[in-house]
């Protein structure tokens, strides 16, 4: 069984949380015009509705609704089923996400408090079966707008490696440590660098990658059953 999470320092325990608040609230007024702006741009592109929002785990597992700016068509088949991502992603949509604009309606996340500035992304409600005791420990601290992850590789490094940088940073919150990742994500939005348009193939690869180790552990298990007996 896991240990409770102990915040590292002050800057954790006191001041995260406020830092927090004044500069998802800032950045809300500061670009007040830029999201009217990409608002009327995915009305006109995209239609309605012009926020996407989908259930994610937050700290201690608990489920909130993620809000991003919508990016993807609702184009269906003739039975009505929803085409593929890759498809329903327009040129417009592929800007969204390869700026990050798309995420800024998260700064209303984490003014409720769903989610904090730096931490580990909140990922899918469906992986929560599938992480080790270990890996569960990302879900101590609120989720973040970005994370260590992100700013070393995002999608260009496996799922083992993600989560051990997840489990890094909740090992070490400092103040430091949050405004390095913040600029090194600013440096990655602006060269677009790290991005990835589609999430359909990552999440199979991460549910299949996961079931596959689940059953080589199963069988390492039974051998070593089978060699104590």
């Amino acid at each position: 069984m896991r240990n409770k999470h102990i915040p590292y320092g002050p800057y954790e325990r006191l001041f995260k949380r406020a830092f927090d608040i004044v500069c998802a609230l800032a950045a809300i007024i500061v670009f007040s015009w830029l999201y009217i702006i990409i608002a009327i741009l995915v009305k006109v592109n995209l239609g309605s509705p012009i926020i996407f929002k989908q259930e994610r785990p937050g700290k201690d597992g608990k489920v909130f609704n993620l809000y991003k700016f919508r990016s993807m068509t609702d184009e269906r088949d003739e039975n009505g089923k929803l085409l593929p991502n890759e498809i329903r992603l327009t040129k417009f949509g592929k800007i969204l996400r390869s700026t990050s604009l798309d995420e800024l309606p998260e700064a209303f996340n984490i003014l409720r408090g769903d989610m904090s500035i730096v931490g580990p992304r909140p990922l899918l409600v469906g992986y929560l079966p599938y992480y080790t005791e270990e890996e569960l420990a990302r879900h101590d601290v609120r989720p973040g707008l970005t994370g260590l992850a992100q700013v070393n590789g995002r999608n260009a490094i496996d799922w083992d490696e993600k989560l051990a940088y997840d489990i890094e940073y909740v090992s070490r919150i400092t103040f430091a440590g949050d405004i390095k990742i913040i600029i090194s994500t600013v440096i990655k939005a602006i060269k677009r660098s790290g991005i990835q348009f589609s999430d359909s193939k990552d999440r199979r690869g991460f549910i299949d990658q996961r079931k596959d180790r689940m059953k080589l552990d199963s069988a390492k298990t039974g051998s070593e059953k089978h060699r104590v007996n």
